[in-house]
This record gives structure tokens, C-alpha cells and sequence, in this order.
């Protein structure tokens, strides 16, 4: 069936000597792979629009296994991102984990929209650390293993919340301490955080300012969190690590 499918290109690989194979999240029926004949062509017109990070709407005919793509065009290059090592960092890494954690042709219209509102904010904005980790903990809660940031994990108390424990996957309240001698203590703002993260939209956050410590620690706390109960090795994750050496 010939459908007309906007979608976010989230991987691309080589496919023989002139071909791609091309994983596109769409809006529509979710994250698919199809074929996009000539298109390592250097002259070929889908060439422009196969690109990791680009944003267009495609004629594609779906099928139950290997869809084609038959034509493209271009809505958003994202090209401030691959203009910028940092940038394009970031976004590998969110496409990465895109990839990994969601399943084909199912439908996530909300997670599609996040993903094109924070590559926004990283072709937009210096730094992008916040909505990339408003994003990770969305993804991990479809995954199945976003950390409990709305009440105490072990007691179910809301009030108190300023200890996250990775072992017990969440929050602690003063009273359960006990329960992980090495939580980790986080200040009152920080704790608010977690669950504001995980359930707002970017598109309803203004401007949030962070001291950089307070940055760091939270992204100390998703990077341990995420290699304990993630499951997936992710090289762009080491990139980013290594860039932050150099930062």
C-alpha cells in the first residue's frame, strides 16, 4: 500500500553498492524500515533526504517486511546539528535510544513529538542537557524501567522525597533511608524534577535554570540507572562520555 508518511529519520545503513536501508519514526504507524533504492547515489534525489536527523514527509509502500521508500521531501534538515560535534552527539545518542527501545509499527505519536520538539531545542539552543533528559526518562518509562519519581518506592509516601536509590529503582523518603545505605541525597528542587520530567512535555517547559552541579548530578544518576536496568549498549553513549572529558 502506497501511504504519504511524515516521519524523523533514526538510522540509516548501507544496503549493496547503491542502496539504503533507512529506520524512519513516523507520527503514523510508528518506527518502520524500508528501502530506499539509489540512494548512495551522489546525484540521486534521495540521496538529501535519507540523512540521519532529517525530517520530511516520504511515499512509501508499506508492507508487512521491507517497505520502499519511493520519494521524499524534505521538511526540517536539522542542519545546525550536523554542523556541531556536540550537537550531533546529543542527537545520535536520543536516535540511538530511539531505536532501541521502541518497537516497530506501533504507533507513538506523543514520543514522536518529543523527539522532534528536543532535536528542536538542540538545532535551537547551546545547551540541550535538560530536554535530553526530559526525553531519556520518557523513553525509559515506555521501555518498561523508568525509575518510581512520583512517591516513595518502598512506602508509597509522596511527602519527604530527597534520596534516590538505584538499587530500589526510585525515590526514597526520609523514613525508608534505611532501606539503601547508599542513596543518593538530592536536594528538594532536584527530587521535584524527576517527576516533572518524566510527565510534562517539553513544549509546556519555559526556561529552567539548574546550577551545572545539579546538572551533573542528575545526569551522574540517569547514566547509573540506565547501565544497571537499560539493557542496551549504545556507542554513541560512549561518545558522548568521552566528549564530556574534553568539556
Amino acid at each position: 500500500m502506497l501511504e504519504k508518511i511524515e516521519g524523523l529519520i533514526i538510522k540509516t545503513q548501507d544496503y549493496g553498492e547503491t542502496h539504503k536501508l533507512v529506520t524512519i519514526l513516523s507520527k503514523k504507524i510508528g518506527k518502520f524500515t524500508a528501502i530506499a533504492k539509489g540512494a548512495k547515489k551522489p546525484k540521486s534525489r534521495m540521496a538529501a533526504v535519507t540523512q540521519p536527523f532529517i525530517h520530511g514527509e516520504f511515499l512509501v509502500y508499506v508492507n508487512s517486511g521491507l517497505s520502499t521508500i519511493q520519494q521524499g521531501d524534505m521538511v526540517n534538515s536539522f542542519r545546525t546539528i550536523r554542523e556541531d560535534i556536540i550537537k550531533t552527539a546529543y542527537a545520535a545518542y536520543l536516535v540511538e535510544l530511539t531505536d532501541k527501545l521502541l518497537d516497530s509499527k506501533v504507533a507513538e505519536p506523543y514520543l514522536y513529538e518529543q523527539l522532534y520538539q528536543t532535536l528542536t531545542w538542540i538545532a535551537e539552543n547551546e545547551n540541550s542537557d535538560i530536554p535530553v533528559m526530559m526525553y531519556e526518562l520518557k523513553l525509559f518509562v515506555k521501555g518498561g524501567f523508568a525509575p518510581i519519581v512520583d512517591r516513595c518506592v518502598n512506602c508509597g509516601n509522596k511527602e519527604s522525597l530527597f534520596l534516590f536509590s538505584i538499587v530500589e529503582g526510585g525515590l526514597l523518603c526520609k523514613r525508608c533511608l534505611h532501606i539503601d545505605t547508599e542513596s543518593i541525597r538530592l536536594p528538594d528542587t532536584i527530587a521535584r524534577l524527576f517527576h516533572l520530567f518524566t510527565s510534562v512535555g517539553l513544549e509546556r517547559i519555559g526556561k529552567i535554570s539548574l546550577k551545572n552541579e545539579n546538572i551533573l548530578l542528575l545526569r551522574q544518576i540517569l547514566d547509573a540507572y540506565y547501565d544497571r536496568y537499560g539493557g542496551y549498549f549504545l556507542k554513541t553513549k560512549k561518545f558522548l562520555k568521552q566528549l564530556d572529558k574534553f568539556k
